[in-house]
C-alpha cells in the first residue's frame, strides 16, 4: 500500500517538474487579442505582453486611447476600436482579427473592457446604471467570446475574462506597477 502511494506522489512530483519546465515557443508567431486597452490592466497587458514579443491585437474604446498605446509600441501591436455593447462593432472587429492573425488563430483572448458601478447608494441608482454594467460586462464578453471562439480553438488557445469588482481597480493595477518598476 505504502508502496503504490509513493509511486504515485512520485509520478505526481515528475509530471509537476516536466510541465514546469515547459517552454511556449515562438511567441513573435502568436497573437493576442485584448479589449479594454484604453487605460488601467488592459493597457498594461497589452504593453508587457508586447515586450515579451508576442503580436497584440488590441481593442479600445476610443480613438486616443488607440492612438496612445500605438505610441508607445511598435508594429507588432495593432489597434482596433471596439464598443462591446454593438453587435456591428464586434462583428468589424472579429472581421479585423482575421485579417490580422489570418490562418494561425488567437492565440489569446482576454477580455477585459468593462465598466464599474457608479459609487452610490442602490436608492440613487437607475435601472439604466445597472443595465449597461450588464451590457458591457456581462453580455459584451460573450458576445465577444463567441464570436472570436473558432480562431481561438484554431490556435488551440485560451480564453481570458476580467472584470472590476469597484470603482479604482484600474487605479490599483496602475498604482502597482508604477511600485514595482520604481
Amino acid at each position: 500500500m505504502w508502496l503504490y502511494l509513493a509511486v504515485l506522489v512520485g509520478l505526481y512530483y515528475l509530471l509537476r517538474w516536466y510541465r514546469e519546465r515547459q517552454v511556449v515557443s515562438l511567441l513573435q508567431d502568436k497573437f493576442v487579442f485584448i479589449t479594454g486597452c484604453d487605460s488601467g490592466f488592459g493597457n498594461l497587458l497589452a504593453r508587457q505582453l508586447h515586450l515579451r514579443g508576442l503580436r497584440v491585437l488590441d481593442a479600445c474604446l476610443t480613438v486616443q486611447g488607440a492612438e496612445q498605446l500605438k505610441g508607445q509600441t511598435s508594429d507588432r501591436l495593432e489597434t482596433v476600436i471596439l464598443d462591446v455593447t454593438k453587435t456591428e462593432s464586434i462583428t468589424a472587429a472579429t472581421k479585423w482579427v482575421k485579417e490580422h492573425a489570418r490562418d494561425r488563430g488567437v492565440w489569446g483572448l482576454v477580455n477585459k473592457a468593462d465598466i464599474s458601478m457608479p459609487t452610490a447608494p442602490s436608492e440613487w441608482l437607475t435601472e439604466q446604471n445597472f443595465m449597461k454594467i450588464l451590457d458591457v460586462n456581462l453580455l459584451g464578453v460573450i458576445e465577444v467570446t463567441l464570436s472570436l471562439l473558432p480562431l481561438v480553438r484554431k490556435a488551440r488557445g485560451r480564453d481570458v475574462n476580467i472584470s472590476s469588482v469597484g470603482p479604482g481597480v484600474s487605479l490599483w493595477w496602475e498604482l502597482l506597477h508604477v511600485q514595482v518598476q520604481c
